[in-house]
Parts: structure tokens; C-alpha cells; sequence
């Protein structure tokens, strides 16, 4: 029997949880699942957004499902209390370097992406996103300029051994899909960048049948809109990767469609839906639960060794989508339930 960590955290965060646990339930895959809070409602409860037994919950378990956090009650919290740093310190305590986003367009979903439905239809990608480095974990700081001007720095940083680790999940990613990588990165004008491209560059020797190309990560914003399906496989750092896989849900019709796995070295992974916590529509049924579903799907095929199962979910959300289920963010009038209702049903 396999331990999940339901970890459902803020917002919209256990409507769509909830949602995907009700579809792996009803597969009967002798899973075991146990919640724990995390986010706004850990520091609710703990006084903490990562307590410590939330995270002995998530070491322990065999993979994670994991909601959103995010709360404006504490905008006003140091920067160490607020929710949003509850995923960070699970990404770094347990290791999670390796954040992989799939994006392709759903058939029928062509008016929900705001691109033309000839140039949506070619997305099939997957982003894969460097998690533990960057300036998202470089070192921080607030200061005074000379002049008495207030002042914020944010080290941008990787070493080599990060980046050459990061650039092996995206060949092997590659090699299971067309053999196509694609590495983003502002070697024209960043240093950081500049052993980014250098690292990949050793990294691709030992992938002759991958073919490795570059591209600045201004120029990949404007392809990833003029012509998505020039891409298989996109590698970037943590900046870049959450910057860019954001603009290519909206390609593939809405942040509500797009699932996404935090691995480390062994398989072990966190699956969370890339949208936020939603606290406009919290508790109101509106929330798309596809995603989340989706992302119960990449753990049963990433950590659980269930690739059958994960393709039967996905079959089943595309048959939904393909039936008319759509939520309001797909210009529908689903409810939350009504749209696993549809899946479930598809299942």
C-alpha cells in the first residue's frame, strides 16, 4: 500500500484535492492517503507554514499531492511566515530539484487558448524546471543605497553540478517523447547563464541521439505564442521555467489544465496543479479541478509505477473536454464537483 500526503493548503487548494483524491479512490489502487496543513492554514493552526509534522508527513510518504498556497490575510508577515514559502521548504528539505510541466491543448479547448486555434492545436510540450537554485533560493537581502535610496538584492546563482543535474532530467525527458531539447537561458548578458549554456553544452555529449538547440528566454516567450509546436522538450532554471510555463498554460487554454511533478533523485515526487490558491473564488465551486486530477495522473506514471492508471485519468479528462464538460475558466458553467463528476463518469 502506497502513503499519499494530502497536503491541501489555501484557497482553492482542497476543492481540487479533494477532486483528485476522489479520482484515484475510485480506481482502487491501494493507496492510503493522510492530510496535513500547509500554507496559510499551517500558520492557522501552528503558527507555521511548514510545521514540523506536516513535514515528517510529506518525508515519509511515497509521493505528495499538493494543493496551492497563498493567503492575502498575510501579505504583512515576514517573508519567512507567509505561505508561499511552506513549497519552497518542501522543495529544499526534501530535495524536489527537478519541476516537470507538461502543456498540450486539449481537443475542443481551441477558443479557450488565446492563440489562434491553428497554432494552438501544435502545443505539446514539456517544460522542465530547475527547483532548488536561482534567485528564488540565492541570497537575499534589503539595504541603502549612498545616495539613502532604499534598495533589494537577489542573488541569481547556480553551480555547475546543479545545472548538469537538472540538464540530464530534460535528455532523458527528451528521449521519451520526439528527442528534441530546447535550453533557455540569457547567455548574452548573464554569467549565470553564460555556464547554464556552457554545462548543457557538456551534458549533450553524453546524449548524441537528443538534438540540443538554445534559445534566450525573451525570444522563447515570443515562440512559445508565434508557433508553440516547435517545442518538445524546454530545460531552464527556476526564474525562467515558472515564468514561461505560466504563459504556456494560458497556449493551452488555462492555468486550470496544466499539472506539474517536483522530483528528486529517486523518483519520489510532489504533484500540485501550477495555479495559485484562487482566494477570489475559494469555496465557491468555481475552480477547475483538471489540473489537480492531471497531476494525480503524473504521480501515479512518475513515483508510483501505475502508467496504465495515469493513462486511463488522462483519456478520461480528454474525453470529458471532448463531451462539452468545460468549468467557467473554459467558458463553461461546470461546478467544481460537476466537472469531476464528468471525469469520474468518463473514467
Amino acid at each position: 500500500m502506497s502513503l499519499i500526503a494530502v497536503l491541501a493548503g489555501d484557497g482553492i487548494g482542497p476543492e481540487v484535492t479533494q477532486a483528485a483524491r476522489q479520482v484515484l479512490e475510485s480506481l482502487d489502487l491501494d493507496l492510503r492517503f493522510e492530510e496535513a496543513p500547509v500554507g496559510g492554514a499551517a500558520y492557522r493552526a501552528a503558527g507555521h507554514p511548514l510545521p514540523a509534522e506536516t513535514l515528517a508527513l510529506a518525508a515519509r510518504a511515497d509521493a505528495i499531492l499538493f494543493g496551492a498556497v497563498g493567503d492575502p490575510a498575510f501579505d504583512t508577515l515576514e517573508r519567512s511566515l507567509r505561505p508561499e514559502q511552506a513549497i519552497l521548504g518542501l522543495r529544499k528539505e526534501l530535495a524536489l530539484f527537478a519541476n516537470l510541466r507538461p502543456a498540450r491543448l486539449f481537443a475542443g479547448l481551441e477558443d479557450a487558448s488565446a492563440l489562434k486555434p491553428e497554432i494552438a492545436r501544435r502545443i505539446d510540450l514539456v517544460i522542465v524546471r530547475e527547483l532548488n537554485g536561482d534567485v528564488y533560493f540565492g541570497e537575499k537581502s534589503r539595504g541603502t543605497t549612498e545616495a539613502g535610496l532604499r534598495e533589494g538584492r537577489d542573488l541569481m546563482r547556480y553551480d555547475e553540478a546543479e545545472v548538469a543535474r537538472i540538464a540530464r532530467v530534460g535528455f532523458e525527458t527528451a528521449r521519451t517523447r520526439r528527442s528534441r531539447l530546447c535550453s533557455v537561458d540569457k547567455a548574452n548578458v548573464l554569467e549565470t547563464s553564460q555556464l547554464w549554456r556552457d554545462v548543457v553544452v557538456e551534458v549533450a555529449r553524453d546524449y548524441p541521439d537528443v538534438a540540443l538547440s538554445h534559445m534566450y528566454v525573451d525570444n522563447a516567450a515570443m515562440q512559445l505564442v508565434r508557433d508553440p509546436g516547435q517545442f518538445d522538450v524546454i530545460v531552464t532554471g527556476n526564474l525562467f521555467g515558472d515564468i514561461l510555463s505560466d504563459q504556456a498554460s494560458m497556449c493551452a487554454g488555462s492555468i486550470g489544465m496544466l499539472p506539474s511533478s517536483a522530483l528528486d533523485d529517486a523518483g519520489k515526487g510532489l504533484y500540485e496543479p501550477i495555479h495559485g490558491s484562487a482566494p477570489d473564488i475559494a469555496g465557491q465551486g468555481k475552480a477547475n479541478p483538471c489540473a489537480a486530477i492531471l497531476s494525480a495522473a503524473m504521480m501515479l506514471r512518475h513515483t508510483l509505477d501505475r502508467p496504465e492508471a495515469a493513462d486511463r485519468i488522462e483519456a478520461a479528462v480528454a474525453a470529458a473536454i471532448a463531451a462539452g464538460a468545460r468549468t467557467a475558466d473554459l467558458g463553461g458553467t461546470l461546478s467544481t464537483q460537476g466537472m469531476t463528476d464528468a471525469v469520474l463518469a468518463a473514467l
